[in-house]
């Protein structure tokens, strides 16, 4: 999408690789995932959160399978009404399942197999040939890559080079610090990375630890398209629905 064409207001893709997390807990075994004993059925949770007002479905398939399995991307780019963004690591194996799945989008995101969610950004300038390699592949396919990298200028530089049509800005740092003195900065390099990534030409998203508080913060970045957002809606929903931490949202993006 070229990076002109900017949303009257944030575009949502909820990321739903948690409700996976707790079916796995269970049915970790389970060769039949569409069986009826099986829940949360991560499908109508999907569809749940596009009857919420999610612009997109996000999810990332982990090489050690942690959450969501492959069965679950091919389901779920059958049946969404919106448009499916797959995480993925920069491996032979994820291009090859990219490519037979031919989501909307993919983001090329780092993966340590100790961590419990990804806990920082692409090294673009570390692995620039292999990134590119997977960026080209994507583009050959009509795939639009975007690449999950840290807030900085080097690294955005290095993502543009590297053929990305679009960035997420990698956004744990701002909240992690936005409940201390560490905030104001924190919102600053964001911005200023933002207005950086914007004046390359590249699509500007979001994403990690953006939650209904920082919302407000978040949603004042003029160059941002799109927010990618999973922990803080899923944990909401346990009270309220998905569907209504959805809509709940999207209401504060406007």
């Amino acid at each position: 999408m070229p990076q002109n064409l900017k949303p009257s207001s944030l575009f949502l893709g909820v990321n739903i690789d948690h409700v996976a997390t707790v079916r796995q807990a269970r049915y970790r075994q389970e060769p039949d995932l569409t069986h009826p004993k099986v829940e949360p059925d991560i499908l109508a949770l999907a569809l749940a959160a596009e009857k919420g007002g999610a612009d997109g479905i996000t999810v990332h398939l982990r090489e050690d399978r942690r959450h969501i399995q492959d069965a679950d991307l091919f389901r779920l780019r059958e049946a969404i009404e919106t448009r499916l963004n797959f995480e993925m690591a920069c491996t032979d194996a994820m291009v090859e399942i990219a490519l037979k799945l031919k989501p909307k989008s993919v983001c090329l995101v780092p993966e340590a197999r100790e961590e419990v969610t990804t806990e920082g950004g692409l090294d673009v300038l570390a692995q620039q040939s292999r990134v590119q390699a997977v960026v080209d592949a994507m583009n050959a396919a009509g795939i639009v890559a975007s690449l999950f990298i840290d807030p900085t200028m080097a690294q955005i530089e290095a993502a543009k080079a590297a053929g990305a049509l679009a960035v997420e800005l990698h956004t744990g740092s701002f909240a992690n610090a936005y409940y201390s003195d560490g905030r104001v900065q924190a919102t600053e390099t964001l911005k200023q990375a933002s207005a950086h990534a914007h004046a390359q030409g590249l699509i500007v998203n979001a994403g990690h630890g953006i939650n209904y508080d920082n919302i407000t913060t978040i949603r004042t970045i003029p160059e941002l398209y799109e927010l990618n957002i999973g922990h803080s809606i899923v944990s909401r929903a346990l009270s309220i629905g998905l569907e209504e931490a959805v809509r709940e949202m999207k209401s504060l993006m406007c």
